[in-house]
């Protein structure tokens, strides 16, 4: 690609050396670089890019991207300057790979809670219709058959065009992708052409990035902007009436769904058990019996999101019908496993107040026993969350562990002490445990019959933050671990 073909797309402050210089590839780590490589230096939060310009030279870049001025050295190297190098890297990407969300269908969920399985249940009924459909998302990101880790909710800029291009080479017609505040405020997502964009809630999270409430639904809001089909809009969310007045003269119409509200999309005789949910859609005087495999209201929701928005594609009602069913549930949300001992164990990604009231208000809809919750806050995060998640476990369960999370680089002793006041205050009984693999032994070991233990805050992740590095910690084979040996035990 000749570098010139950039300039429509980005704002150039000054070129120095040649300005048709032509590129073989595109990357923003100095260690991917190639021979003939365009080398983005971008800040990050813990490095910045325009350090590692000389590693790039050294491996090969021929153009630099900077943002402010650095000591070149070397023959032959171009270098541009730019305003934002983030924007720019994103429109790099966007030009480098052909223009790859174009050839999709491109379908974007933000929110604090229910982006993971809306995106899902999106999915399962473009399949169900016969559509090839690709996923991006905090678990993992699919392309056909191919399953790739995530790094992020919402991959960085140069990664999430290039991903788009695989999709486009192999067939894919819809993209399905979870969007992060943090991808709409740093640009991860410029340049990407949305069809359609969900909003699902929002509830406090993310607030050591953003600042304030306002500034985290400012950047939710920028999906809104962005999008040529549909917006779809959560009209019991208290931020809705916001988000409508802020979009009401954009070109792309809104419409709602609810439960509480009225709404463009309704769900009525709403029943809730254990196993799932089941209601009638209300759209355009139809009534479209709906059924989904994962219990919770949160479901609800979830799933008259999706049909929102693909009944607004012209999906037929049987095909969201069907595809809502098929999804018998998603890793690490309301997971449950059978212990085969007379309890139940729950994993679920609950790390925020809204979304830890969500699942246990659910579990106490059904619980026959008793409700024992493990939970911990993560660190170099929000702190004011931590006592209201605490109250929020007492006042739900009849027993409450409180272990680590994702520490980082915090003391875990001090998340903990900032948790305590808030389940001390519900008069609800815990127990302190710092080290997360005793404190599950300690829950199932206590665990009796019919009871039900939530172990809430990994989720999907088989990981734990420590400082600058991670250790395995998969739940799943935890309590796997755990319970073969009571069984062992008790023979």
């Amino acid at each position: 690609m000749k570098i010139s073909k950039l300039w429509d797309f980005i704002e150039v402050l000054d070129v120095k050396g040649d300005p048709e210089a032509e590129v073989t590839g595109v990357s923003y780590d100095s260690r991917e670089v190639k021979p003939g490589h365009l080398f983005v230096c971008v800040e990050g939060f813990n490095w910045d890019g325009h350090d590692f310009a000389e590693q790039a030279l050294q491996n090969g870049a021929r153009v630099l991207m900077v943002q402010r001025e650095i000591p070149v050295t070397g023959p032959g190297v171009t270098v541009i300057r730019v305003k934002d190098s983030r924007k720019a890297m994103a429109a790099v990407g966007h030009v480098f790979y052909d223009f790859p969300s174009q050839k999709l269908k491109v379908i974007g969920v933000t929110g604090t809670n229910g982006k993971t399985t809306t995106t899902y249940l999106i999915k399962s009924v473009l399949e169900s219709a016969g559509y090839s459909v690709g996923l991006m998302g905090t678990i993992a990101i699919r392309i056909g058959d191919k399953e790739i880790p995530a790094l992020r909710t919402t991959p960085e800029s140069l990664d999430l065009h290039r991903l788009f291009a695989e999709m486009v080479e192999d067939g894919i017609e819809y993209a399905v992708m979870e969007v992060s505040s943090h991808s709409l405020d740093l640009d991860r997502v410029g340049y990407v052409d949305f069809d359609y964009g969900i909003f699902t809630n929002l509830t406090r999270d993310h607030l050591d990035f953003h600042g304030n409430m306002k500034n985290y639904l400012d950047a939710k809001i920028k999906l809104f902007k962005s999008t040529d089909k549909f917006n779809i809009i959560n009209a019991d969310d208290p931020s809705s009436d916001t988000i409508l007045e802020r979009i009401k003269n954009s070109p792309t119409p809104a419409v709602t769904y609810g439960i509480k509200t009225r709404a463009d999309f309704s769900a009525r005789d709403i029943q809730l058990d254990p196993t799932g949910v089941k209601y009638n859609l209300a759209w355009k005087g139809k009534n479209i019996p709906i059924e989904v495999r994962i219990p919770g209201i949160i479901s609800v929701y979830n799933s008259l999101a999706a049909a929102a928005a693909l009944l607004c594609e012209g999906i037929s009602p049987e095909h969201v019908q069907r595809g809502l069913k098929e999804v018998e549930g998603v890793r690490g949300r309301s997971e449950t496993i059978d212990t085969g001992k007379g309890f139940s164990v729950i994993i679920d990604y609950a790390h925020t107040p809204d979304g830890l009231e969500n699942i246990l208000s659910t579990i106490r809809g059904y619980a026959k026993g008793r409700i024992i919750t493990l939970f911990g806050c993560g660190g170099n995060r929000d702190r004011e969350k931590r006592p209201m998640m605490g109250e929020i476990a007492g006042r739900l369960s009849d027993f409450v562990i409180i272990t680590s999370d994702n520490p980082r680089k915090e003391e875990p002793h001090q998340i903990i002490d900032e948790i305590l006041p808030g389940v001390e205050k519900t008069g609800c009984s815990y127990i302190c445990i710092v080290d997360r693999r005793e404190a599950i032994e300690y829950a199932l070991e206590m665990a009796g019959k019919d009871d039900i233990v939530v172990l809430a805050g990994k989720g999907h992740e088989t990981y734990q933050e420590l400082e600058d590095y991670k250790i395995e910690f998969d739940e799943r084979k935890i309590v796997a671990e755990i319970l073969e040996r009571m069984g062992n035990d008790q023979a």
